[in-house]
């Protein structure tokens, strides 16, 4: 039995748990079918336990799910058995922080928008380091140190091959703020540039100039599993970070994402929009 289920494996029991609501059958009711107690099918919705690739599939025959990818996707996630890396930072950083780098390691694309700041992805480590002295309360310098190296790993997901692909929208905004001064300032702007000559990333500025500002200027991290019904928006939030992943709510942020899309520079007037910013510094 697990005391402290991945987010990945909560994820796990509580789309089973959903198919099984919508199938009107009670946990009582699933046990019988699949020939085990109650508090096993409990457990497993609960991501306190594990469950095979061969249950799950046998599962969604008794919930009609006639959804092949769906079904295909959730069994993959139940033969997964590897710690990821993040796992060694499991006594150290909060277990939301190692669930997002679980859900960027697994997702098929990220799409991010920003205002205040540069995404975490593709922050430096001294403009990263800046962003975690301010945290409130504040933090001692060895966790500071923890939360830097912990977020300059979870970039490797860009360099990987292949590599995550990744749409980014940031608001002028958060090109113009002068976090720990010019020189952290420029540095971070030209590896902005640098990132955005890759062919998997595409940022987009929204300038200030724009008639529009979609999502009244919410952070928003949309990773995007193997099929729309695993996506998951996180939230950053200062207590940490916020997952969602009820079919409305996944709706309304992909909504909201490209409606900024559509209100931003492209890629190519982005990159001079940053440049031009840049000289001025």
């Amino acid at each position: 039995m697990r005391s402290n289920p991945t987010g990945r494996q909560l994820r796990l029991g509580a789309e089973l748990r959903k198919l099984r609501e919508r199938a009107g059958l009670t946990s009582t009711q699933a046990g019988r079918l699949l020939g085990v107690q109650q508090n096993q099918i409990s457990n497993v919705e609960a991501g306190r336990a594990g469950v095979s690739p061969t249950r799950v599939r046998t599962l969604a025959c008794h919930y009609d799910c006639g959804d092949k990818a769906l079904v295909d996707a959730l069994s993959h996630m139940a033969t997964e058995r590897v710690r990821g890396w993040w796992e060694e930072y499991r006594e150290i950083l909060p277990a939301g922080l190692l669930d997002l780098a679980e859900l960027e390691h697994h997702a098929g694309r990220l799409r991010t928008a920003v205002t205040a700041h540069i995404p975490g992805l593709f922050q430096t480590t001294d403009y990263a380091r800046e962003i975690f002295r301010q945290a409130v309360p504040e933090l001692p310098p060895p966790d500071i140190e923890h939360r830097v190296s912990f977020r300059v790993k979870r970039q490797a997901v860009l360099f990987r091959n292949p590599p995550t692909p990744h749409q980014v929208i940031i608001h002028e905004a958060a090109l113009r703020m002068m976090f720990a001064g010019s020189r952290v300032t420029r540095d971070q702007l030209t590896y902005l540039t640098d990132m955005n000559e890759r062919e998997h990333i595409a940022i987009h500025v929204l300038p200030f100039q724009s008639p529009v500002f979609p999502g009244s200027g919410q952070s928003i991290y949309y990773a995007e599993g193997p099929v729309p019904q695993l996506d998951t928006v996180n939230l950053d939030q200062s207590h940490g970070p916020v997952f969602l992943d009820a079919e409305a709510q996944l709706r309304k942020y992909r909504v909201l994402l490209d409606r900024m899309e559509a209100a931003a520079l492209p890629p190519e007037e982005s990159q001079t929009f940053i440049r031009n910013i840049l000289k001025d510094l």
